[in-house]
């Protein structure tokens, strides 16, 4: 049995794609997913499996949301050692221990190219640090989420894909609940 993380993008924020965490939980258990299991309010699950890839699991998940729940949104799905290396592989260490909240990941559905991490970077107006591995990218925004230029949209439109993004206190707390 395999021990899946699955993000939800924008759900449970305000005004939009309201969803509870139960419901979720519930779906995972009507498609034969097991323990499933969430963190916080804002999409985050973690789930086994002994059959499907990353890939097989974000469409099936994608597919039943919008059936069971009328959810429109992406998930994106890791495995538990997957997890494990984004956090070894993260290139802040400093700014994950100094100040874990202002440091994210964002999960990616594919894996950028040099050039469009190239481009990203030239792009940051303010004092942000982008830098990507596999289909995370990790962002640290020394002033601020809310006041940063360095917006979702200008990330994805720059990295040619879609994401969502967890802080790094998040991260740790869903490898703590995968273990």
């Amino acid at each position: 049995m395999t021990t899946y993380i699955a993000l939800l993008r924008a759900v449970n924020l305000p005004g939009q794609n309201k969803v509870s965490m139960g419901d979720l939980c519930r779906m995972l258990t009507n498609l034969g997913l097991e323990g499933g299991r969430s963190l916080l309010q804002s999409g985050n699950l973690v789930f086994g499996d002994s059959s499907r890839s990353t890939a097989q699991l974000e469409n099936l998940l994608e597919r039943a949301a919008m059936k069971e729940l009328g959810l429109e949104t992406d998930f994106f799905v890791r495995t538990a050692a997957d997890w494990k290396t984004l956090i070894a592989r993260n290139p802040f260490t400093k700014e994950a221990e100094d100040d874990p909240s202002h440091l994210l990941v964002m999960f990616l559905k594919k894996e950028p190219d040099r050039n469009e991490v190239t481009d990203l970077q030239k792009a940051i107006k303010g004092r942000e640090v982008v830098r990507a591995h596999s289909r995370q990218a990790y962002i640290v925004y020394p002033d601020g989420i809310g006041r940063s230029r360095l917006t979702a949209a200008i990330i994805e439109k720059h990295l040619g894909t879609r994401g969502t993004a967890r802080n790094w206190n998040t991260v740790l707390k869903l490898a703590a609940l995968a273990t």
